[in-house]
């Protein structure tokens, strides 16, 4: 498929959203490429869904500017911008059918029969919901009620596509097929995306940067390799997956689990540090070990149980080893 829209990049200049003297949103400046898939990932009350609600226009924004392709939209109401819109909630209307749902954006627009028929039959193939054009919401299942929903925020070409934690109704098994079908589409139409969520293995499986953001601000941004391998700060370092924390020399280092090599017994020399193990947690490919260190901190232990031969019991003691490269050094203050 080609892509569907010929602009959709986005600039945020130095925005901010006030409620009283709260800042919800304080002083952020973000450039976004058209056609990435760009993820505002953060805990409860860190301001990526206030974030978004000003670039979709349902928000006001108190200090500085939103700019699409260069053009300033921050006086655009939000019908105006022509942005696509999926929610948690689907919003999809229960009346009408999946082909009526997908279509209603082209038919407020007043597009001629013919065309908006080749269009929601078009999205019906991306979405893959050929054979249920004709049901009612209702009769789907939550994840091709998504998927509608989907289709209709792209059925009339957008720009750029907002997505508000489309995925948080449905279960996990169902939530990762939808993530590998969302990824397919994005690739697919080119669209520019900007998906809000606080789940980190979403943000990870499907995006091409990551915006990761507390009280407000920015923490850090990139690629998701990037953040993992390399996060500047402990907020980073432990939101986005598991991290031990160790302090050398007034440094603070993070020290992913699977990056530690745990050896049954004392006495290896090329040993950091030693311990016992005081618990193991069995998660079919990979067991998590918590280990007592002999310096009183605790270190957790991701081991891969298909390369492992060693039986490991609570209580034993062992030597854990980590190549200097694996610590990352942490930015303080």
């Amino acid at each position: 498929m080609a892509d569907l829209a010929d602009t959709g990049s986005l600039q945020v200049r130095n925005v901010s959203k006030l409620f009283g003297t709260f800042r919800a949103v304080n002083n952020i400046s973000l450039d976004i490429q058209k056609g990435e898939f760009l993820t505002l990932l953060g805990p409860s009350g860190s301001g990526k869904t206030t974030l978004l609600m000003m670039i979709a226009g349902f928000l006001d924004i108190s200090e500085g500017d939103i700019a699409l392709d260069g053009s300033s939209i921050a006086q655009t109401p939000a019908e105006k911008r022509n942005f696509g819109m999926v929610f948690q909630g689907y919003a999809l209307f229960p009346h009408m059918s999946v082909r009526d749902n997908i279509g209603y954006a082209l038919s407020v627009r007043k597009r001629p029969t013919s065309e908006i028929r080749a269009r929601v039959d078009e999205m019906l193939e991306l979405v893959q919901l050929q054979d249920f054009a004709d049901r009612k919401p209702g009769q789907l299942s939550g994840g091709q009620q998504q998927r509608v929903a989907l289709a209709r925020a792209l059925c009339f070409a957008p720009p750029v596509l907002l997505l508000d934690e489309p995925l948080g109704a449905l279960d996990k098994k169902l939530r990762v097929e939808v993530q590998e079908q969302l990824k397919d589409i994005h690739r697919r139409v080119g669209t520019t995306f900007i998906y809000v969520t606080h789940d980190q293995e979403e943000a990870l499986s499907m995006s091409d940067r990551i915006v990761i953001m507390r009280d407000g601000a920015i923490e850090q941004i990139g690629t998701p390799q990037e953040l993992y391998e390399q996060p500047v700060n402990q907020f980073t370092a432990s939101f986005l997956g598991k991290s031990n924390f160790i302090q050398q020399d007034g440094k603070t280092y993070a020290l992913r689990p699977e990056k530690i090599d745990l050896r049954k017994g004392a006495g290896h020399a090329e040993a950091r540090t030693s311990g016992v193990v005081r618990s193991i947690t069995y998660f079919g490919s990979m067991q998590r070990v918590i280990v007592d260190a002999s310096d009183g901190t605790e270190i957790e232990v991701d081991i891969d149980v298909w390369r492992n031969s060693e039986a490991l019991n609570e209580g034993d003691t062992v030597d854990l080893l980590w190549k200097d490269e694996a610590a990352v050094e942490l930015q303080t203050g």
